[in-house]
């Protein structure tokens, strides 16, 4: 179940990431992929294998011909500590964390900011889900449409996807994901409550939109 966080108007809600799916398939399909299972890796690990990470994760894709991603996650894992997306429920214990500390110290500040954008994002539409990670907050439908992210100690940049039909101006500014093609294309430089105007909202719900 979405996990709440505290608020003294609407409960922000948070979703389970994207990548969580794929991670569970990842388990799922081991013992057919490799032969052995995810606990049964684990074990064989730590008998078997180098201690330091890095050349855990050489020693898998080498010796055993696991892919680069595969072998991340297996040479991590094998030390007992399930990652963040390895389940939903891991993930939502952790959300909330995520969100705590990145607007701690400096940045303690913006968490009104941060809040309210959250808010925003779940008026647009029933289906915007909010999945937190370490340093920015993603919104998501199908993809990615949109991303808080504390850039500074003075602003946060709101980052949308809405693709090379919309132009840049003074105020929505490119992030170079054309160019990089990354799904955040445009930004908004967000100092205040103020800046959650009526022309954010209409993007927010435009980068909505282009994820049918």
């Amino acid at each position: 179940m979405p996990r709440p966080t505290k608020s003294k108007t609407s409960v922000i809600v948070y979703s389970p990431h994207p990548s969580i799916s794929v991670v569970v398939k990842w388990v799922s399909e081991l013992m057919e992929k490799t032969g052995r299972n995810l606990e049964e890796w684990c074990v064989y690990i730590r008998k078997n294998g180098p201690e330091e990470l890095a050349a855990r994760r050489r020693w898998l894709k080498e010796k055993h011909n696991i892919g680069t991603n595969t072998a991340w996650w297996l040479a991590e894992r094998a030390d007992g500590q399930p990652t963040w997306d390895e389940t939903p429920e891991q993930y939502l214990a952790v959300a909330p964390i995520y969100v705590d500390e990145m607007f701690s110290g400096s940045k303690e500040g913006f968490r009104p900011i941060g809040d309210a954008l959250m808010r925003l994002g779940q008026k647009i539409a029933v289906d915007l889900k909010i999945c937190p990670c370490k340093t920015i907050i993603p919104f998501c439908r199908n993809h990615v449409i949109a991303e808080i992210k504390p850039a500074t100690k003075t602003r946060i940049d709101f980052g949308l996807a809405l693709g090379k039909d919309v132009k840049f101006t003074s105020r929505l500014k490119d992030t170079g994901g054309l160019q990089k093609k990354n799904r955040i294309t445009h930004k908004v430089e967000v100092t205040s409550l103020e800046d959650l105007d009526a022309e954010l909202k209409a993007w927010l719900k435009k980068a909505y939109e282009r994820d049918e």
